[in-house]
């Protein structure tokens, strides 16, 4: 069972630079993709960008390349989003995900559920 954990959430500066953590606990954590989703309020839950497992290659939504930026440590099993330049209209829930593929992570009907607690996100001004 793979068990995952967000940390960084909470209130952050217009303009600021958002970090945010991901710790993923369990077996044979190489085989799956780490990634990220977010939620606006009242909204569906979106994919940000996502990460392999052992060759570490990253992969953006449509848009999410400028300001998003998503990285991974084996060693320490984390997975990591930065958000730079936030706003205000980045104000959402931030959720940390595992699945088997990116294509399944990507599919609403996926198998697995995996999920974080998700980390709030509020951009004050």
């Amino acid at each position: 069972q793979v068990h995952l954990e967000e940390s960084g959430g909470g209130w952050v500066q217009a303009g600021e630079l958002l970090s945010l953590s991901c710790v993923a606990t369990g077996r044979d954590l190489g085989h799956y993709v780490l990634g990220w989703f977010r939620q606006f309020p009242g909204q569906q839950r979106e994919f940000v960008a996502a990460v392999t497992g052992h060759t570490l290659r990253t992969h953006y939504a449509e848009g999410m390349k400028d300001r998003f930026t998503i990285s991974r440590d084996n060693a320490a099993n984390t997975v990591n989003l930065q958000l730079s330049n936030v706003k205000p209209e980045d104000t959402a829930t931030y959720w940390c995900n595992a699945d088997q593929t990116i294509a399944s992570m990507r599919n609403p009907n996926r198998y697995l559920q995996i999920w974080g607690q998700g980390a709030l996100v509020i951009v004050s001004t």
